[in-house]
Order: structure tokens, then C-alpha cells, then sequence
């Protein structure tokens, strides 16, 4: 019998999400978006509205979670969300599983990649608050590129590492990441512990929706 670890790769890259599929981030966001939007005089996201939003970029995350926020109290609003961020930035961490998840994609010589919503400098001090540094062959951000669901993200690092769309996979846990996907031509699969529900994913076509970064795991060393 074949062996995971013996079966040849189906993708060569694979591009994580990093709020809500790596980092247990969400909640801290969901209260900081709603805190900035009250800050400058809007009214309070719900927890729904504030969640959708995860994977945007920030500044349009931002105004589409607050409408009534006028454009000029943008600076603003961007400001008072990075102070309430920063107060939790502490609360925040990888989700059980991740690291070993990392270390046996490694193992199998898959190029891991990061596509995130999140800026280059907060991607970068997260990295280094979880000492993860080394552990990822390349990442794009929000603010260097396209946001999501622009698929400029995930061309920017198949070019980088020279890889086709058929030989890459994309995981994430809201719509914005598996419709990045489809609009590169790229296989996914979502994570239902995120912000978004999974009820909407499975018209975004991915592999598999997994319940648990367990599940995720094993699903990985069986299909990718």
C-alpha cells in the first residue's frame, strides 16, 4: 500500500489564509472593528457584518463594514482600529495543530506559501511573535498587491515559485479566499472554524471543507 508520505504530491505550492485558518484570530478582529467603527461615531457592526469582512483588505474591510462611516473619517477609522488591535495583538494565537500541520507539509516538500488580508507589517510581526520565521517560502499581503478576491495574490507567488495554477491549492476560511482561488484557476479548500459560515463555500466549488486544523491536516497528507 502507498503510504502518505510516499504518494506523489498533487500540489507543489500551497497558500495558506492567515486570520481565522492559521491564527485564531477572529473574535479578536470581530471586537476591534466594531470598537474603531463606534470610535468615530458609526454604528456598531454586528458580529456578522464584522466577520464578513476578515480577508479584505483594511481599509475596505473597514468601510464596508461601517456604511454610514463617511470617507473622509477613513485615516481615522484605519487608526483607531490598529490601536485596539494592537492591545490584543498578545491574545492571539495559532490554532492547535498548525505547527505540526507546517512541519509535515514541509516534510513532503510542498512550497507553503501565506495570502492574507493583512497588512506587510502586521503579517510580519505576527511571524515573529509566534517565531514561525522560516517556516513559510513566501507571502503576499493586502497592501503590496490586489486584496481579495483579486486573484493577483496567488499569480504573484505561482510566478514567484514558478508553478501553474492545477499544481496549487489555496486555503482559507471565508468566501473571499476560495473566489481568490477560483479567479486564478486554483484548487481550494475552506476551514469552517473561521469567519465565515460554511454554508456559502461549497458554490465556490473547493476540495473539501475541514471542521478542525486535525481534519485539515489529515486531509492534506491523503489529497494534496
Amino acid at each position: 500500500m502507498t503510504t502518505a508520505a510516499a504518494r506523489p504530491r498533487q500540489f507543489d505550492l500551497i497558500a495558506f489564509d492567515w486570520d481565522g485558518t492559521l491564527f485564531d484570530s477572529t473574535q479578536i478582529i470581530v471586537r476591534c472593528i466594531q470598537s474603531a467603527v463606534v470610535d468615530v461615531g458609526g454604528q456598531k457592526p454586528s458580529d456578522e457584518a464584522a466577520a464578513y469582512v476578515i480577508g479584505m483588505a483594511l481599509m475596505q474591510a473597514l468601510a464596508h463594514a461601517a456604511p454610514d462611516v463617511p470617507p473622509e473619517k477613513y485615516p481615522e477609522l484605519g487608526q483607531r482600529y490598529r490601536y485596539h488591535y494592537a492591545k490584543h495583538q498578545d491574545d492571539i494565537a495559532l490554532f492547535e495543530g498548525v505547527l505540526p500541520m507546517l512541519q509535515a507539509l514541509r516534510e513532503r516538500q510542498h512550497l507553503i506559501t501565506v495570502a492574507t488580508g493583512k497588512s506587510r507589517r502586521g503579517l510580519d510581526e505576527a511571524l515573529g511573535s509566534v517565531a514561525l520565521r522560516g517556516v513559510f517560502d513566501g507571502s503576499r499581503t493586502a497592501d503590496e498587491t490586489a486584496g481579495k478576491p483579486h486573484p493577483l495574490m496567488l499569480q504573484e507567488l505561482m510566478a514567484e515559485f514558478d508553478v501553474t495554477p492545477e499544481r496549487t491549492l489555496m486555503i482559507g476560511d471565508t468566501t473571499h479566499d476560495l473566489q481568490m482561488a477560483l479567479n486564478a484557476g486554483c484548487a481550494s479548500v475552506g476551514v469552517s472554524y473561521g469567519a465565515h459560515e460554511p454554508d456559502a463555500f461549497h458554490a465556490l466549488q473547493p476540495r473539501h471543507v475541514a471542521h478542525s486544523v486535525a481534519e485539515l491536516h489529515q486531509w492534506l497528507l491523503r489529497h494534496a
